[in-house]
């Protein structure tokens, strides 16, 4: 080989490993960055979570803190007069809007009253569109299909689960085969009361007790939350829209789950439903195959796995009452 050819080769290695040098360090640069915005971009409580879920030693800790009595005494705390101290940070960090509550801060009784404050009558206006489906509840909505398959199964942040595990009804379950699972997340800042948003009868109300993981995202990465939590559920059956499932899920500190109607009762649109005591929660609804529809911005986000922010009686889907209005089934 002639030094000529030897130099050549010589330089096109050092190019190439420049180059490749180069690449690697665009992505150790690239893979550091995204690392960091990941992390700024995480809230205080997140990160916390992240400590409690993602770590062995955070992990023995939440078997003590998910219990069902230490949410029991947290709401007994939460209950008590000198909880009171907490709810003027609160506010101030969350830029709570307290012109719309009925009551003025000084007026609670406690951390727990000011939690399960009532708005005014303008505060959430509910929408009237024929055929509209509304959100029960401030929160983070998500939308997911239900298979066909026998275990009627679904899966929510990369964890499967099937719909006898959630509700623990085997037959039931299959009457909701190809429908939709509903996903309404609750922040600690939303407003924690709920509306039924169709008119119907509901059932007597069903109790499954369980723990109280937190519902963040955070805790479906180490744990299948929605079959493990607290939670209740009572079956709404409707002209319009079949027979829907209206499951509250309880979570981390929530201490209770308050409903007004535990028994058979005619329920209307929009009328109140219940509350959450302290801490974040989950509503969940089922609908029938074809029943109800979510809108394309909704169903586009929940592909991606971002949740879509909405407001208590604002529009998130329609009715299609052509096909849904003949699939009342008997209780």
């Amino acid at each position: 080989m002639t030094n000529n050819k030897l130099d050549k080769i010589i330089r096109n290695n050092k190019q190439n490993n420049f180059a490749n040098s180069k690449r690697t360090d665009r992505s150790s640069a690239l893979a550091k960055y995204r690392r960091s915005h990941i992390s700024e971009g995480l809230s205080s409580q997140d990160k916390v979570l992240r400590k409690l879920y993602g770590t062995k030693a955070g992990r023995m800790l939440l078997k003590v803190l998910i219990r069902p009595e230490i949410s029991i005494c947290s709401g007994w705390l939460m209950d008590s007069p000198v909880s009171k101290i907490a709810i003027r940070p609160f506010v101030k960090k969350n830029n709570i809007d307290m012109s719309k509550c009925v009551k003025s801060i000084d007026e609670f009784e406690s951390y727990n009253d000011f939690f399960k404050r009532r708005l005014t009558a303008d505060a959430r206006i509910l929408d009237d569109t024929e055929f509209g489906f509304v959100s029960p509840c401030d929160s983070r909505l998500t939308v997911y299909d239900i298979d066909d398959t026998a275990g009627a199964k679904f899966n929510i942040k990369d964890s499967q689960y099937s719909l006898e595990q959630l509700l623990r009804d085997k037959k039931l379950a299959q009457r909701y085969k190809s429908g939709k699972l509903w996903l309404f997340r609750l922040c600690v800042d939303d407003y924690h009361r709920y509306i039924y948003n169709v008119d119907g009868i509901q059932s007597e109300v069903r109790r499954i007790d369980g723990v109280y993981h937190t519902v963040n995202p955070i805790a479906s990465e180490y744990y299948k939350i929605y079959k493990e939590n607290t939670r209740e559920y009572c079956l709404i059956k409707t002209r319009d829209a079949g027979t829907l499932v209206f499951m509250e899920v309880g979570a981390l500190l929530v201490g209770k789950i308050e409903n007004h109607f535990v028994r058979r009762h005619r329920v209307m649109r929009g009328q109140e439903k219940g509350n959450f005591a302290f801490g974040g929660s989950t509503i969940i609804l089922l609908t029938q195959k074809n029943a109800v529809e979510p809108f394309d911005r909704i169903s586009e986000n929940s592909a991606r796995h971002i949740e879509t922010k909405v407001r208590q009686g604002e529009t998130v889907g329609y009715i299609n009452h052509k096909t849904a209005g003949g699939m009342q089934e008997s209780e």
